[in-house]
């Protein structure tokens, strides 16, 4: 794969069909902020199990005149969602009626984005390309199939439509099988209509709030009445020639910005070499504790994540943490979720990161009857608690894996970045960052090349330090002996993410990269 490039702008996507989606609308006059509602939309349907309108979503705006802002389409847990509801139980389920406890807030920030005066096409032009992927179907990728028949026999067994959308032969579908989804094509439609509020104050609205309370979800009318999307400023870091942003909690962008805070400070003469690989994984140690510690609904924390961002004799503190030689012992409890991350830049100079999910694959697995909504189960991750980090309370948002990068260089250069993979979010941003920004590593070579992960995956209970094939053969060794519990896991697998980024270059061109581990593409213009 090569880096793509691009004079007009230019589209990422973990799919090829999202990517192609918003390129036509900035072929179309459209801005990046609405090329990346296209995508989202494109990606809802093409790629449902790992995101949808049923989810939560955040985003990163630099704006042509400098402004770098962001958007919060964070749903928060039900009225109904309190303790006494799961009396009985240790844990909120992850999947079911009890798992789908919190407002899905990605159309609210659809909402919010579009509201900048640039926007001025139509929303049904926005949503075309994904209404008609949903009407004519789609085929099924190798990683949609495999998910679909692996997490089959809990999905199936849920209340809703479930089983007769993605199962409408009796089994899951295989790839290349053709997926059809004419509940959701009519949704989009009726967002198109009736205006994108009407998923929480119209008649779509209602629809909704009869199938959760049929399906018995504790979310109601009241509910996604109550809420709307925010608007807090990004946390933000100084480094070595650039500017970093990211989201501020219930999401972990400040562990993001951290640990490149503290690489920042380390030495590495290469990528990929010892020092590079050592220091981020002990950076993303630093990091991690204190993430677990202090992110969540920032309404009951009084940690200052800004401040400690800021401060850079803080930051040297932490970095005096880390031994450049020796593995700090771990590991932490990992934080899960499968994302989609996709950007979009145009030719004013606006460049947007974003990132939606339904946290596990299809969510909840609840499917509403009437609309074909995938419901998200972000409010699993409650602990039933009376109080203490991300202790179960009605209206508390939850923890969030999902973070949007993006950085500003000195030099003139915007580049936005993301990944999927839950835990590995950080890490992965991390490493294709470093590569691209710090070593001059090539856009594409970047993200492609072999990746690592530090914690337990999906299915598995070991806390190993993951390591893809194709590093130089001693590092494995030197990682080994340092302390580090190395586990090699073969060729390049999508545990590792689907990574994407987009630089706009200093002489207002672009640059553009997918993820050789998803089935995205890039579409420059």
């Amino acid at each position: 794969m090569r880096t793509v490039t691009g004079t007009r702008g230019i589209v990422t996507a973990p799919h090829h069909l999202a990517a192609e989606a918003g390129c036509s609308v900035l072929r179309d006059g459209g801005t990046a902020v609405e090329a990346c509602v296209a995508v989202a939309a494109a990606l809802a349907v093409a790629y449902p199990h790992m995101t949808g309108i049923g989810g939560d979503g955040f985003w990163v705006i630099r704006e042509p005149d400098g402004r770098v802002h962001s958007i919060h389409g964070c749903g928060g847990a039900a009225t109904a969602a309190d303790l006494s509801l799961y009396e009985g139980l240790d844990a909120v389920p992850t999947r079911g009626p009890l798992a789908a406890n919190t407002v899905a807030g990605t159309i609210s920030s659809w909402e919010a984005a579009l509201t900048d005066p640039a926007c001025t096409l139509p929303l049904d032009r926005l949503l075309r390309d994904a209404i008609r992927h949903a009407e004519e179907g789609v085929a099924v990728t190798a990683g949609g199939a495999g998910i679909a028949s692996a997490k089959g026999g809990e999905l199936r067994r849920q209340p809703g439509a479930y089983a007769s959308v993605f199962e409408p032969e009796g089994r899951p579908l295989a790839q290349g099988e053709v997926l059809r989804q004419p509940l959701l094509a009519a949704t989009l439609r009726a967002l198109a209509a009736e205006g994108l509020d009407s998923f929480y104050r119209g008649p779509l609205a209602a629809t909704i709030a009869q199938d959760l309370a049929a399906l018995g979800s504790p979310v109601s009318a009241a509910d996604l009445a109550a809420h709307g999307a925010s608007r807090p400023d990004p946390l933000h870091t100084a480094i070595a020639g650039a500017t970093l942003y990211n989201a501020t909690p219930p999401t972990q962008g400040f562990a993001s910005l951290l640990i490149l805070a503290l690489f920042d400070r380390l030495e590495a003469d290469a990528a990929d070499g010892f020092a590079h690989v050592h220091g981020l994984v002990e950076a993303t140690k630093q990091a991690f504790l204190l993430r677990d510690v202090h992110v969540g609904d920032p309404a009951f924390t009084e940690f200052d994540f800004q401040a400690l961002l800021s401060d850079p004799s803080a930051l040297d503190d932490i970095a005096a943490r880390i031994d450049t030689a020796r593995a700090l012992p771990w590991p932490q409890p990992p934080q899960w979720g499968d994302t989609c991350w996709f950007g979009a830049a145009d030719a004013d100079g606006r460049i947007v990161s974003c990132i939606q999910s339904t946290y596990f694959e299809f969510g909840s697995g609840l499917v509403l009857p009437q609309t074909g909504i995938t419901w998200q189960n972000r409010g699993s991750s409650f602990r039933l608690a009376a109080s203490g980090w991300n202790a179960l309370k009605p209206g508390r948002k939850p923890f969030h894996t999902l973070n949007p990068a993006l950085a500003v260089f000195a030099d003139g250069r915007v580049m936005a970045y993301g990944t999927m993979g839950g835990e590995g979010q950080p890490q992965t941003q991390a490493a294709l960052f470093t590569r691209y920004a710090r070593f001059g590593v090539d856009l594409q070579d970047a993200i492609s090349a072999p990746r690592w992960l530090l914690g337990r995956t999906w299915g598995e209970q070991s806390t190993t330090l993951k390591l893809e094939d194709g590093f130089d053969e001693g590092l494995y060794a030197e990682l080994a002996e340092a302390g580090h519990d190395v586990e090699r896991v073969g060729p390049l697998t999508a545990t590792m993410g689907h990574a994407g980024a987009i630089v706009r270059l200093a002489d207002g061109s672009f640059a553009g990269a997918t993820d050789p581990r998803s089935d995205g593409g890039v579409a420059g213009w």
